[in-house]
């Protein structure tokens, strides 16, 4: 899910009946309002699975995981305006680029517009991602059916200039929110690295694997990082082992792991306050891929981030509050007189 441009609805979709629904949460945050429903997203775009919101103004950008044809991992980004109309439809790019295979495969989107960048990630398709966790990773052929590409866009006409060889699934994308930085960062869910975006010398964006997450012969399953806003540190969440990592970050071309902590049996999204004390986590990956039985934990928790130790605040037990899985987090902000942001009001959560 993500918020429109002025953060006062939510968009949420579902990855299997690919509908998107919006909440008013501006007028109550305490008690959405569903306001609509687009239940056309398939037939409209020909894309499968909504899954990254991202807000332009007046606009929302819808990135899909699949397509209507066979189900597999090429897809593209829908761009709807702010009233749920839809807009325009742009096909992930596939065939080579610069010797580069681009896949056509699509997952996250992050935007620097310093640089008209738009960046995007890359994950897998409807027939693997609604398939069981265990059957999957014993499926060779399925294994196979995962993106390995980061794709580079002049934002402004929605162009793709640069096809990135990044193996293993690459994910989230974080760009530094450093004043004058103009890097990112993702993890790869299969091969867990974490994989810097930069431009060199030559201005061309590059992407290079900088550093390993856990023990990647294990697939820790890196599956969301959080970058602190002043780019010297990161949060990495690894659903199998059920830990959050920090690397120190100060020098992005080598990136340090100095604590961890186990959150559960199994964790997937951390979002962390502005100044960088309070860290969230939830639980859910995807409803067919959560651990079973006793493993299945469902919660949002709060820890305190003294810069050294985590120290848990609260957890709330989705399964004893029925409130099903808790997939990801969203955090609003009321500016207050006289202030660029006030960090007082916070999580909103949207379950899948």
């Amino acid at each position: 899910g993500g918020f429109t441009d002025d953060r006062r609805y939510l968009w949420a979709g579902r990855l299997d009946d690919n509908k998107i629904f919006v909440f008013d949460i501006g007028s109550n945050p305490a008690a959405p309002t569903l306001v609509q429903t687009i239940a056309d997203f398939a037939d409209r775009t020909g894309f499968v699975g909504p899954h990254t919101f991202y807000a332009l103004p007046g606009r929302m950008l819808v990135q899909g995981l699949s397509n209507t044809q066979d189900h597999g991992g090429r897809t593209g980004i829908a761009v709807y305006n702010n009233k749920g109309e839809f807009v325009a439809r742009y096909d992930m790019p596939t065939g080579e680029h610069d010797g580069v295979a681009a896949d056509g495969y699509g997952y996250d989107i992050g935007i620097n517009p310093q640089k008209n960048a738009l960046l995007t990630s890359s994950f897998t398709g409807w027939n693997n991602y609604m398939m069981d966790f265990g059957k999957l990773v014993q499926d060779a052929e399925a294994m196979k059916r995962f993106g390995s590409t980061m794709v580079m866009w002049d934002l402004k006409a929605m162009k793709p200039q640069k096809v990135m060889n990044v193996p293993g699934s690459p994910l989230e994308i974080r760009w530094s929110l450093k004043a004058g930085d103009n890097w990112a960062l993702t993890a790869t869910a299969l091969t867990s690295q974490l994989v810097l975006v930069k431009q060199d010398a030559a201005g061309e964006w590059q992407a290079k694997a900088v550093a390993a997450v856990g023990d990647p012969a294990q697939i820790p399953l890196p599956v969301d990082i959080s970058i602190t806003a002043d780019a010297k540190g990161l949060w990495v969440n690894t659903f199998m082992d059920g830990k959050t990592r920090y690397f120190d970050i100060s020098n992005p071309e080598a990136p340090v792991q100095t604590y961890e902590k186990v959150i559960g049996k199994q964790v997937n999204m951390v979002s962390q306050s502005w100044d960088g004390k309070r860290v969230y986590f939830t639980s859910s990956l995807l409803a067919n891929w959560d651990k079973r039985g006793a493993d299945d934990e469902q919660f949002l928790k709060l820890y305190h981030w003294d810069g050294k130790a985590l120290t848990e605040q609260f957890a709330l037990d989705f399964h004893a509050l029925g409130l099903g899985r808790a997939h990801h987090m969203k955090f609003s902000a009321k500016p207050a007189p006289g202030t660029a942001r006030d960090p007082g009001r916070e999580v909103a959560i949207a379950q899948r």
